[in-house]
């Protein structure tokens, strides 16, 4: 055998049982993925068919392109490339495309870092190694993983669209906007492998994952309203400059290839230098004794939700202001639609502004409500992981356990939502100049925290009595953000109201505060809780998934 032969060899030796690995992943995440699947590729569809119903002129179409010409518009969904013929499709790729392209990236980062760190962590990727398996075989098919599961997103979305006959929507715009959740996926997979080596904690990993999809929206943000170029350096600022639609433009997809093959490269070699189960990143060592804050249930909980606890708050926060910013813009937009005319004719004389505000404020109070929901998780997360059962071993109740991670849950429901509202109410009462939307964002936040926590009420009730059907709780968030978000474009029966908490809150200040609503979910969000700690008081502990 020759020097070159023996090299390709040694390079086959590497990836042995990467296709098997690979298929392990996919059969493992199937659901998840194909939720994933379902959910992004319907997703853009959907709105283009609400576009089509909102902006049937002409005029309109027009009237909106220009209104999304201000400096927070485009900081939110970029440049309008399709300004001159803001035809259906361009819409869908101004509007749309940012939004579901940070949805693929957040699916990807999950992905990659569940095939990898999690994988480390949990102890099964070192009795994987101990087969057939080349050293960079579980990096090559976590990545091959994420590309798949992005390339059915991609197709999914590709055929909806081609297939809907919206205006200005043909097959190649099409085969070239679901290319681009390819692009984003495979980039930001990559960035999660490559961070999945920094530190020993998959939480740690994914957390940077986020702070990476985060960074590249805020770059692309500042470069499209400073026009300096800067959106080159973020892959959703190279998925824009595709131009779907309207120039389809495949070229600025062989930087997103580039970059991604760069960060498994580097992930590979970082690989290559540490041992299994490590980080780059050398842990800091703790202190010598327990601060008084962790000789209890409630301190131990609190310190584990600590950092995703922060994270969340500013986060939503940040949202608030973000749109509060805009607001100032709202009513001549929304006002130049024919269909949302007939809605501020039924609004009690509201102001279009304020109504606007409200829904904004609903859909915070659910993106809210899936931190609480994960935060619920991660009781079930520590008992499987086994960190539960030494715990309760000892003088520590099941009680106080799992209620120290209920009472956390309960407290970042009411400090997210309070603190969106607040920042909503402050930042959009100085963009429109009045201050009773102070009050009002106060009020909003008092109606939806209580449906917060039924919404965690059932999480619990869940993990204490049907642990491995606990991410059934995700049916309620999901509900929620369709009736609440999508349920007047669909059109949908009132019934559907009562199929999530957040379609019994009263829309304030459209419609008035109702204490009898709030105390009754509050009791409700008690009485789901109590059942979720009786559940698991009762059952035994479930140590594997």
């Amino acid at each position: 055998m020759t020097a070159a032969e023996m090299a390709v060899s040694r390079r086959r030796e590497q990836f042995a049982g990467t296709v098997t690995l690979t298929r392990l992943l996919l059969r493992r995440d199937r659901w998840r993925i194909l939720l994933w699947i379902v959910g992004l590729g319907l997703a853009s569809v959907a709105t283009g068919s609400s576009f089509a119903g909102l902006y049937v002129t002409e005029v309109e179409r027009a009237t909106i392109a220009a209104t999304m010409e201000s400096p927070a518009m485009v900081a939110m969904s970029g440049v309008n490339h399709g300004a001159a013929d803001y035809h259906i499709g361009a819409m869908l790729a101004h509007q749309m495309l940012w939004f579901t392209l940070v949805l693929t990236a957040l699916m990807a980062v999950f992905l990659a870092v569940r095939s990898t760190r999690l994988e480390e962590a949990t102890g099964r990727a070192e009795l994987v190694r101990a087969a057939v398996v080349g050293r960079h075989a579980p990096l090559a098919a976590a990545m091959l993983a994420v590309a798949i599961a992005s390339t059915a997103i991609a197709a999914c979305t590709a055929v909806t669209l081609g297939a809907s006959g919206f205006d200005g929507i043909d097959w190649p715009g099409s085969w070239l906007y679901g290319a681009t959740h390819v692009m984003a996926g495979i980039v930001f997979g990559g960035i999660a492998i490559l961070t999945a080596q920094i530190t020993e904690h998959p939480r740690g990993a994914v957390g940077l994952g986020i702070a990476a999809v985060g960074a590249a929206y805020v770059v692309r943000a500042v470069g499209d309203m400073t026009a300096t170029g800067l959106s080159w350096l973020s892959p959703i600022g190279w998925a824009q400059a595709t131009r779907v639609y309207v120039d389809n433009r495949w070229w600025p997809m062989l930087i997103g290839v580039a970059a991604a093959g760069a960060a498994v490269a580097v992930a590979a070699v970082l690989a290559s230098r540490r041992d299994v189960g490590a980080g780059l990143r050398r842990p800091r060592p703790g202190p010598a004794s327990a601060g008084r804050s962790l000789r209890t249930p409630l301190g131990v909980a609190f310190r584990l939700h600590r950092a995703a606890s922060i994270g969340w708050i500013a986060g939503l926060a940040l949202l608030g202001m973000i749109y509060g910013s805009v607001l100032g813009e709202t009513e001549t937009m929304i006002e130049s639609i024919d269909a949302l005319g007939e809605f501020l004719e039924t609004s009690g004389g509201v102001d279009v502004t304020v109504a606007f505000a409200s829904m904004i404020t609903a859909v915070m109070a659910i993106i809210a409500s899936i931190a609480v929901v994960l935060a619920v998780l991660r009781i079930r997360h520590e008992e499987s992981a086994g960190r539960a059962e030494p715990l309760l071993a000892t003088a520590v109740s099941r009680v106080r356990w799992f209620g120290g991670h209920l009472l956390v849950a309960t407290a970042l429901g009411a400090v997210a939502v309070a603190g969106a509202a607040l920042s909503l109410g402050v930042v959009g009462a100085v963009s429109i100049g009045d201050d009773g939307l102070v009050g009002d964002a106060a009020r909003a936040a008092g109606a939806y925290i209580p449906a917060v926590w039924v919404t965690m009420g059932v999480a619990a009730v869940l993990v204490g009595w049907a642990p491995r059907f606990a991410h059934a709780a995700w049916v309620v968030v999901v509900a929620a953000f369709v009736d609440v978000y999508l349920g007047g474009l669909l059109q949908l029966p009132e019934w559907t109201a009562w199929l999530s908490p957040f379609g019994l809150v009263p829309q304030i200040p459209l419609e008035p505060f109702s204490a009898a609503t709030g105390v009754t979910m509050v009791a409700v969000a008690i009485v789901l809780a109590a059942v979720g700690v009786v559940g698991f008081v009762r059952r035994d502990l479930q140590s594997t998934t």
